[in-house]
């Protein structure tokens, strides 16, 4: 069962119990996280379709969406396929490397997609206190290197988690009490000091999401102002229509992710299906909703998509 024992001796494989507590709902259970993953990818890819054909939506607001459309893609589908498995055909096995693998997927895009909320907020931000100036400052090169930056802040914060749990012995225990590889998750399974990896974990927790959420907060308090000194009431509700999906998507993201994260130190106080439920959740309702939440709330892309269906003008 296991490789040479070294100090970097590990499980073949782990064993994912699914949603313990609620073994004899899981089949059915399964069903509406298929529905809500079908819809996510259903979804950003139209988006993304979108966006690409329609040339006159290449601007700043829009390809920050491309951008999070992508993570949420990536996202859902480093997870749901597996999980999926578990609950319907219980294929509770995953490979050791594959476990390690959907662990750094799972925090590296989570990383990525907090960084472009934080990126779309410095959009409309700009776009409502500077906009003369927006075309000028937030311009596709601009955009590049935010996304740049965003995408290699994840990947290089994230790594070390992989790395360090790949050179620390496993307990005998394989069985994670969860529907995919997260990383507390398989920490709880080694045999040996993790400090430093709670640590570390703290510190990118605090050092990513921390800092993102900050900068999301200053710029909609810089926004909130700036709407308040425009001249007409028209001219206010129209500023808060463009703020109020990206609020949306804010809300969506950071209130599961955080109930995620404290749970894991909170853990005797929450019980665990409640814990495995929003756990599960977490990676599903932002990539659906944020689709249906822009496809709505934004009128150009509303517009793209019913002249797409019906082949005419809204």
């Amino acid at each position: 069962m296991f490789t040479s024992r070294n100090s970097s001796s590990h499980p073949e494989f782990f064993i994912l119990l699914g949603i313990p507590g609620l073994e004899n709902f899981q089949f059915w259970i399964a069903f509406s996280f298929c529905v809500m993953y079908v819809v996510a990818i259903v979804g950003n890819i139209t988006v993304l379709h979108i966006i690409r054909t329609d040339h006159t939506l290449h601007e700043p607001m829009y390809l920050f969406l491309s951008m999070l459309a992508i993570t949420d893609l990536v996202l859902s589908s480093s997870t749901q396929p597996k999980m999926l498995a578990i609950l319907w055909f219980h294929a509770q096995e995953i490979e050791y490397h594959a476990c390690l693998i959907q662990v750094f997927f799972i925090h590296a895009f989570s990383s990525v997609e907090s960084g472009v909320l934080m990126a779309m907020a410095l959009d409309r931000y700009v776009a409502i206190c500077f906009p003369l100036h927006h075309s000028s400052i937030l311009t596709p090169s601009v955009v590049g290197k935010l996304g740049a930056v965003v995408m290699m802040r994840g990947l290089l914060w994230v790594s070390p988690f992989c790395f360090m749990i790949s050179r620390m012995p496993f307990c005998s225990s394989q069985v994670i009490p969860q529907s995919y590889c997260e990383h507390m998750a398989v920490l709880k399974l080694v045999c040996a000091d993790t400090r430093v990896n709670r640590a570390y974990g703290l510190f990118v927790a605090f050092s990513l999401a921390g800092f993102d959420m900050t900068v999301i907060s200053i710029s909609y308090v810089m926004i909130l102002r700036t709407v308040q000194r425009l001249p007409s009431s028209e001219a206010r509700l129209k500023a808060f229509g463009t703020c109020a999906s990206h609020v949306c998507v804010i809300l969506a993201f950071y209130i599961p992710a955080l109930f995620t994260f404290l749970t894991h130190r909170l853990r005797h106080h929450v019980p665990r299906v409640v814990h495995i439920m929003f756990a599960n959740l977490y990676l599903l309702v932002p990539p659906m909703l944020n689709p249906i939440i822009y496809g709505v709330g934004t009128k150009q892309i509303r517009e793209r998509f019913i002249q797409g269906c019906c082949g005419k003008d809204p």
